[in-house]
């Protein structure tokens, strides 16, 4: 995409919702405060193999997205602590995967905490997944949603680009100032 820096200029974000077994996908673009779907899905691994062929899975899919979808930019979700050690360990090792695949290409990544992604995308920071999953239904009407994964992934795009129209203004501000 060109002029993606730029105020007002189109930008192509994938969001991300990392996770082992499931990682979310979303790619929208942004212009200003217009939003437009292009596409979402779920990047899947195989649960029978080893871990370190399960992140391979995961970061073979990851890139085979960011060559298909050719993003700008990159927002992926901060997990929260897992109550068991294994399992955030695991899921830790997924979002290092998550996070590594866009940046080894050049792609600029931001990070948000759900409770960041709800408020911009819900009003609340303590929305339910199912007010999530209405309002990008309701700001990305042509999203098929086909995952609670996928439905989390739009919306951390959602919020990136919110906040990034943000941060320009605030840059362009500054500028003047």
């Amino acid at each position: 995409m060109s002029g993606a820096g730029a105020a007002g200029a189109v930008v192509r974000v994938i969001g991300l919702d990392p996770g082992l077994r499931h990682t979310g996908w979303g790619v929208i673009e942004a212009a200003g405060n217009r939003l437009r779907h292009l596409g979402d899905g779920v990047v899947s691994t195989d649960d029978r193999l080893p871990l370190a062929e399960r992140l391979m899975q995961l970061h073979r899919g990851l890139t085979a997205l960011l060559e298909e979808w050719r993003p700008d930019e990159a927002a992926v979700e901060e997990t929260y602590v897992n109550r068991n050690p294994g399992s955030a360990l695991k899921l830790g090792q997924a979002r290092g995967v998550v996070m590594l695949a866009p940046a080894l290409v050049g792609i600029p990544v931001r990070e948000y905490g759900a409770m960041l992604v709800k408020q911009s995308v819900v009003g609340t920071g303590a929305a339910t997944k199912e007010q999530v999953q209405m309002m990008v239904r309701r700001l990305l009407p042509n999203a098929r949603l086909s995952r609670a994964d996928a439905a989390d992934a739009l919306a951390v795009s959602i919020c990136h680009a919110h906040h990034r129209a943000t941060r320009l203004a605030w840059a362009k501000g500054l500028v003047r100032a």
